[in-house]
C-alpha cells in the first residue's frame, strides 16, 4: 500500500489546483482521476465552450465588418473547424496540466478512487486495483447536469453539452431549456451562426442569479439579435419524432418545436459510489456539506468545488483547492468568502456580476446608493463601435462599502476584477473615485459607475 499526505479524488480545477498547492507546501500528494486531468471545466466547460463562443465571435464581427469601413464577402463558417478548433484547445491545456503534475511530484492514478477504512482510498480502473494510505483526503469530484424524468439525453435529439459541442451537423433549430450561464452561452453561440433558438426558463426573468436591471438589459439585446424567450415557463411533456422533438408547456400553454433540446437546468454533485458511507462525511441534496474551510464531519476529510456545493464555479474550486491544502500543511488560510467571487457568462453581450444584487442589498437591510453608467457614455467603447452595456455598482450609503458590482456589454468578463480586487481588500466608494483609471478604456465606466452613485458622474 502507497503512502501519502494527501490524496486528491478528481482532478479538475479544485484538485488539480489543491495537488499542486500541496506539493508546493512539501506534502506528498496523489491524484486520482477516472477521465481526463482539467475535469469537466478544462474538457467539456468553461474552456471549449469559450473557444466555440470566440469562433462565434468572430463570425458576428466579420458579418459587421461593413460598420468599421472594412468589405467582407461571402462571409461563411466551417462548423467542423470551429468544433476541431475548440477541441484542440481543450487537449493543448490538458497536456498542459499533465506537464504541472509532473513538475510538482504529483503521483497521478487513472481510475475511480473509493475511499475505505482508515482514510484507505481504492484506485480501480478495470480489473486493476490499487490501495492507497492517505493522512488526509480531498473530495473534487466535480458534479454532472440534472436530468429531469421524461427528459434522458439520447445524444441525438435531446443533447448534453457534450453533443452541444461537438455537433455532427449544424440544427436549424434549438431549444434550450434553462436560462443561466451554460444556457445563455449555448443560445449566444447557435444564434449568431444563425440557427432559431428558444429559451424556456422556469423563472419570472432570464439569468435569474443576476441583477434584475442587468438581465433585463441582457434580454432585450438577445431579442434584438433573434432569440426568443419563454419564461415563467412549467414544463409539459417532450415528444420526439423521427428528426426533431415537440416541447409541450402547460404554462404558457404552447408547443415547441425544435431539431434538438439541450437541457440546461442546473447540477447535482458526483457523491455516489465514493464510499462515503463508511465516514461521517454528511450531504445534503446532492452535495458534500463542509464548514468555511471545507473540511466534513470527518476528520482528515476535505471537499472541494461543485460537489461542495454553489456558485457551480472553476476559480472558487480552485481557491477552495489552495484553502484545503493549506489547512493539511497546518497554515491558517482566510476562509472563502462568496460574496467576493465574480460570475461571468460569455455570450454576445458578456455579462459579469460580483456581490449583492440591488434587491438582495435591500431585503439584507442596506440602505444603498447605485451607481450606473451605459457603454454609450464611454469614448473607448464607441471606438471600438460596442456602445451597448451598463456598468451598475451598489454601495452601503453609510459605510462606503461596495456591496455589489454587475454589467452587461464587451469585454465585461475582464473588467469585473477591477471591482473583485476593491471588495476583497475591503475598499470604499472613495478608494474608487480617488484611483485614476487610464484613458480611453472601457474601465473608465467603473469609475464613472461609482461617481454616478454619488452624483459625481463626469460624463453622463
Amino acid at each position: 500500500m502507497q503512502q501519502f499526505d494527501v490524496v486528491i479524488i478528481g482532478g479538475g480545477p479544485g484538485g488539480y489546483v489543491a495537488a499542486i498547492r500541496a506539493a508546493q507546501l512539501k506534502l506528498s500528494v496523489a491524484l486520482v482521476e477516472s477521465q481526463h486531468l482539467g475535469g469537466i471545466c478544462l474538457n467539456w466547460g468553461c474552456i471549449p465552450t469559450k473557444a466555440l463562443l470566440r469562433s462565434a465571435e468572430m463570425l458576428h464581427f466579420a458579418k459587421n465588418m461593413s460598420d468599421y469601413g472594412v468589405s467582407v464577402k461571402d462571409v461563411k463558417f466551417d462548423l467542423t473547424k470551429m468544433v476541431e478548433r475548440s477541441r484542440n484547445t481543450s487537449s493543448q491545456l490538458s497536456a498542459g496540466v499533465k506537464a504541472l503534475m509532473k513538475k510538482n511530484k504529483v503521483t497521478v492514478f487513472d481510475g475511480m478512487g473509493v475511499i475505505g477504512p482508515d482514510k484507505t482510498v481504492t484506485v480501480s480502473q478495470g480489473t486493476q486495483k490499487t490501495s492507497l494510505q492517505a493522512k488526509n483526503i480531498i473530495i473534487a469530484t466535480g458534479a454532472r447536469a440534472k436530468i429531469l424524468s421524461g427528459y434522458e439525453p439520447d445524444g441525438r435529439l435531446v443533447w448534453t453539452y457534450k453533443e452541444a459541442m461537438t455537433p455532427k451537423a449544424m440544427p436549424k433549430s434549438l431549444i434550450i431549456v434553462g436560462s443561466g450561464a451554460i444556457g445563455i452561452e449555448f443560445a449566444s453561440f447557435y444564434n449568431s451562426l444563425g440557427a432559431k433558438v428558444t429559451v424556456v426558463e422556469a423563472q419570472e426573468r432570464i439569468l435569474p442569479v443576476e441583477d434584475k436591471e442587468i438581465s433585463d438589459f441582457a434580454k432585450a439585446e438577445f431579442m434584438k439579435q433573434g432569440i426568443e424567450f419563454i419564461i415563467s415557463a412549467r414544463l409539459g411533456a417532450l415528444r420526439k419524432l423521427k428528426d426533431s422533438v415537440e416541447l409541450e408547456l402547460e404554462s404558457p400553454k404552447t408547443i415547441v418545436k425544435a431539431d434538438h433540446i439541450i437541457m440546461a437546468i442546473g447540477i447535482t454533485g458526483n457523491i455516489e459510489n465514493l464510499g462515503l458511507d463508511k465516514t461521517k462525511v454528511k450531504t445534503n441534496l446532492g452535495h458534500i456539506i463542509t464548514n468555511t474551510h471545507l473540511q466534513t464531519d470527518e476528520p482528515g476529510i476535505y471537499a472541494i468545488g461543485d460537489v461542495a456545493g454553489a456558485p457551480w464555479l472553476a476559480h472558487k474550486a480552485s481557491h477552495e483547492g489552495v484553502i484545503a491544502a493549506e489547512m493539511i500543511a497546518g497554515l491558517k488560510p482566510h476562509r472563502i468568502i462568496k460574496e467576493n467571487i465574480p460570475g461571468c457568462t460569455y455570450s454576445i453581450p458578456q455579462i459579469a456580476s460580483l456581490g449583492m444584487t440591488e434587491a438582495a442589498a435591500i431585503v439584507a437591510g442596506h440602505k444603498i446608493k447605485v451607481g450606473r453608467f451605459p457603454f454609450v457614455g464611454n469614448g473607448k467603447a464607441i471606438a471600438l463601435g460596442e456602445s451597448n452595456g451598463i456598468v451598475k455598482t451598489i454601495f452601503d450609503e453609510k459605510t462606503g462599502e461596495l456591496l455589489g458590482a454587475h454589467m452587461v456589454g464587451s469585454e465585461v468578463t475582464e473588467l469585473i476584477q477591477g471591482f473583485v480586487i476593491g471588495k476583497t481588500m475591503e475598499a470604499t466608494e472613495l478608494d474608487f473615485m480617488h484611483a485614476i483609471f487610464p484613458h480611453p478604456t472601457l474601465s473608465e465606466m467603473m469609475h464613472e459607475s461609482v461617481l454616478q452613485a454619488y452624483g459625481k458622474a463626469l460624463h453622463i
